[in-house]
Order: structure tokens, then sequence, then C-alpha cells
């Protein structure tokens, strides 16, 4: 047939790109997973806030989901750098919210362990 015009399929949704920052393996492997079920992209994870940082300025990242303390550092400076980038994030941690630093208790906060039923509607939230 001459002149038909092809169907095309639906156009494909937006794969969010995740970046997680979080040191223990089990837990990073873990969100790697559910992620991925999700139908997220991972970035990283990364298990040093320093290397975070460097992804945070050299891959497309849509958001991000923090462990507080990584390696023994805090996770902030890898925060200042989601967000002078306007990328949201949210917090995991096995610490309540009061020790959060004041300028980013905002964000959301999922204490470990957490039941992985609310990662997802938690990151559809951030990311809008």
């Amino acid at each position: 047939m001459t002149g038909a015009s092809k169907k095309q399929g639906p156009k494909s949704a937006k794969v969010f790109r995740i970046l997680v920052v979080e040191d223990e393996m089990m837990i990073a492997m873990l969100m790697e997973d559910l992620l991925k079920s999700y139908g997220y992209e991972v970035v990283g994870p990364a298990s040093r806030v320093e290397n975070a940082i460097h992804l945070v300025s050299s891959e497309a990242i849509d958001a991000g989901i923090l462990d507080l303390n990584i390696a023994d550092e805090e996770v902030y400076p890898v925060a200042d750098a989601l967000a002078a980038r306007s990328i949201p994030f949210l917090f995991i941690s096995g610490y309540k919210a009061s020790v959060i630093s004041q300028t980013y208790r905002d964000r959301p906060l999922l204490r470990k362990p957490f039941s992985t039923r609310l990662l997802k509607p938690t990151l559809q939230a951030i990311l809008g």
C-alpha cells in the first residue's frame, strides 16, 4: 500500500534519573533494585561525599536520595550542590528529623529502616 502512514507507538515516558548517596552496600543495592523496579534509572550509588558531588556536576539527575551520614561525613555538601541546581532530594537516615540542618528541614526524611512502600510515593511527590 503506497502512501499509507505507519502507526506510531505512544511517546515514551521520561525516565527519571535518581542519584543514590549511601555508604551501606546492602542498603544501596536494595535502593538500586527498588528504583529500577519503579522504572527509574540509578545514578551511582555513591558511597563518598566527594564522589556524589562529582556525579551532581557531571550527570543528568532528576532527584536525589541522600543518607545523612556518608562514611563519617555529613552529606550536606551534596545537598548544597543539588539545591544549587534546583534538583529535589530526600534524606534517608536512622537519625530523627531534628538532627537535620535547619537549612534542609523542609526536605522529606525516610527513617531507616523504612518501609519500601514509602519510597515510590515520596519520590513521586518531590519529582512533581
